[in-house]
């Protein structure tokens, strides 16, 4: 039964280890910000579609969901991989999808007045989500590395990735709540939120690509890193979060106008 058991969890670990998102913390940290940014009118209907609950308590439900095998084609939304020389405009669609294509299809639901209210309600958790995993910048990473989950390195003397080096390992180890982060982040003015605010999701995938290429020369396979590494790039994991934020805010506000 025990040999069982960690069969089990041996092919789980396989089939999700590479779909790894901002860690709890970087989503609800993305969804508290939004919240401070919607209207009048997204709010009210924000509260009806799902009941009251805050966008920092749904931010996670994209995740949650791929315990489920059921949902297990909603997998390749969580990001994208194309050429570092390329635009994603200038690349074949993938025909599992990506995460353009979902925020596309979750924007067209929720959009939708002839959307089925229990479609709306979960194509709108799926949004929200999505916004958070296109500002991790190694969710727009190389196809051949797996978004930096085959560059393999040391945090702390702990074994992890580049990926989950930005997904989780410096949020996590930063020790702060999402509620603590969102309201310790720098200070927006009108225009520098309108600055975020500005293009659309295609403007956003090769920003955070050029990010993601950034930081694969930021570290060499195998390195050891710490303190100095968080030291030199946790500015920009506030960037990405608060840019995170400030757009799922407007995307919400221009679908509830």
């Amino acid at each position: 039964m025990k040999r069982i058991t960690v069969l089990c969890l041996l092919i789980f670990q396989l089939s999700f280890g590479n779909d790894v998102d901002w860690s709890k913390t970087g989503h609800r940290t993305i969804g508290e910000v939004a919240q401070q940014h919607l209207s009048g009118r997204t709010k009210k209907a924000l509260k009806k579609l799902l009941n009251g609950q805050s966008l920092a308590l749904v931010s996670n439900y994209g995740d949650e969901i791929k315990a489920d095998r059921s949902f297990s084609k909603f997998g390749p939304w969580h990001y994208v991989n194309y050429p570092s020389n390329k635009k994603y405009t200038e690349v074949p669609p993938s025909e599992d999808g990506d995460i353009i294509i979902g925020i596309e299809k979750c924007m067209a639901i929720v959009k939708d007045g002839n959307s089925k209210q229990e479609d709306k309600v979960f194509y709108l958790k799926m949004l929200v989500h999505l916004i958070g995993d296109l500002h991790q910048p190694m969710h727009v990473g190389r196809l051949e590395d797996k978004g930096g989950n085959d560059i393999q390195l040391e945090w702390f003397g702990r074994g992890t990735n580049l990926h989950k080096l930005w997904d989780s390992n410096m949020i996590d180890d930063y020790g702060m709540s999402y509620s603590e982060l969102a309201i310790n982040l720098p200070k927006l003015t009108k225009g520098q939120i309108k600055d975020i605010q500005q293009g659309n999701i295609y403007d956003w995938v090769e920003e955070s690509q050029d990010l993601a290429n950034e930081l694969y020369g930021s570290v060499e396979v195998g390195e050891k890193l710490g303190y100095a590494y968080s030291y030199k790039y946790w500015a920009i994991v506030e960037k990405q979060l608060q840019k995170g934020g400030v757009r799922l805010a407007k995307v919400l506000n221009d679908l509830f106008s």
